[in-house]
């Protein structure tokens, strides 16, 4: 199984994205992630959907997707040919300066950015492909996370 980006431009109408989310679970394909904005025309919405599943599966997702009324176009985009982007924060628990520096050094390495210092926590973040972000949150699991918020992956 791999992961697949399906990329739904769909009638901003009420409930829309509840019943695509629902078309996921009654089929029991399970959503890694799910992020939905307005797009320039707001009769109009993006939504990005990231699956783990087999070639053969994703036809079928694809398909019944496509089928529902408020659809007007499905593509499954090639991350390796788009612009993928994902938004992490964490919130990290800091008992001195030592580990303070550590955690700045760890943030810097992946160009991420500090946010805020408070007396014992810092809040960072990193906008970057998903791998990316995946290895951010891994260096910085040594260190006591006491919040984190992904945003799903957003693709053009």
């Amino acid at each position: 199984m791999k992961k697949h980006i399906l990329s739904l431009v769909v009638q901003n109408n009420f409930g829309v994205l509840a019943r695509i989310s629902s078309l996921f679970a009654r089929r029991g394909y399970n959503i890694d992630s799910i992020s939905a904005s307005p797009t320039d025309n707001p009769k109009i919405t993006k939504i990005t959907v990231v699956v783990e599943a087999d070639d053969e599966i994703i036809e079928k997702v694809f398909k019944q997707v496509s089928k529902l009324e408020e659809v007007e176009k499905v593509t499954q985009i090639d991350e390796k040919q788009a612009i993928c982007k994902e938004l992490v924060l964490l919130k990290i628990h800091t008992e001195d300066t030592a580990t303070s520096a550590k955690i700045s050094n760890t943030v810097s390495e992946f160009q991420g950015k500090i946010l805020e210092i408070q007396p014992n926590a810092i809040t960072v973040e990193l906008s970057d492909i998903p791998s990316n972000v995946d290895n951010f949150v891994t260096a910085l699991s040594k260190f006591e996370i006491e919040e984190m918020c992904r945003t799903g992956v957003t693709a053009l």
